[in-house]
């Protein structure tokens, strides 16, 4: 953004209050005041883990999805593996560093040092979800996964030529059953709401680029 730009157009926080601050979430109200002078609020916004979205094929060019209960919307889901980066800081969301941006892109970096490495996480999450291994991979996107409303950000990731190499390794809170998709497949379930995670949606059409 060019410095004309961020003076039209930049809101600056004024005021914050932490209406919830433990491991898992940060969620805050905040004041803005805007470029014209003028302030309102208020503004909720929310600081989550990153993850990782892994677009996973086997050989036959099957995609390989997991089937699972999602709270937010109360229905059970086909999607692709996901899951959040891990933290050894005790957070499970991030922490921003506002005015840092990472070397090789425009995410915002956490200056932290405490995540783990996004292609190691999609690695595992792949492995742990549907026990599929694969050595090729080549990351797509990392996304904003909302942007109105949370800072956290998508990392998603192709995985060609996948083999199962083992049984699932869930966790205690994580009840999955892993499914095959051939790419019509996919393209049905999208047409028919079935397919409902939006980013999970943009990984299979930039996967579908080449």
């Amino acid at each position: 953004m060019n410095k004309q730009d961020r003076s039209e157009l930049e809101w600056k926080e004024v005021r914050r209050e932490h209406i919830i601050q433990d491991k898992w979430i940060d969620f805050r109200k905040s004041v803005y005041r805007f470029p014209d002078g003028t302030e309102y609020g208020p503004f909720y916004s929310y600081s989550r883990r990153d993850y990782v979205v892994i677009v996973a094929t086997d050989p036959e060019g099957n995609y390989i999805c997991v089937r699972q209960y999602r709270q937010g919307i109360r229905e059970i889901t086909t999607e692709f593996p996901a899951g959040g980066i891990e933290r050894t800081d005790g957070k499970t969301y991030r922490v921003n560093a506002d005015s840092v941006k990472s070397a090789d892109s425009s995410v915002p970096a956490d200056t932290s040092g405490a995540s783990e490495d996004a292609l190691n996480t999609a690695r595992r999450e792949l492995r742990e979800e549907t026990g599929y291994v694969s050595d090729e991979w080549r990351h797509l996107i990392t996304v904003p996964s909302n942007a109105t409303i949370s800072d956290n950000y998508a990392y998603v990731y192709q995985a060609l030529n996948c083999r199962k190499e083992k049984e699932q390794d869930l966790d205690d809170s994580e009840f999955l059953n892993v499914k095959l998709h051939s790419d019509a497949e996919i393209a049905s379930l999208i047409k028919n709401g079935a397919f409902q995670q939006a980013i999970h949606i943009m990984g299979w059409l930039l996967a579908k680029q080449g």
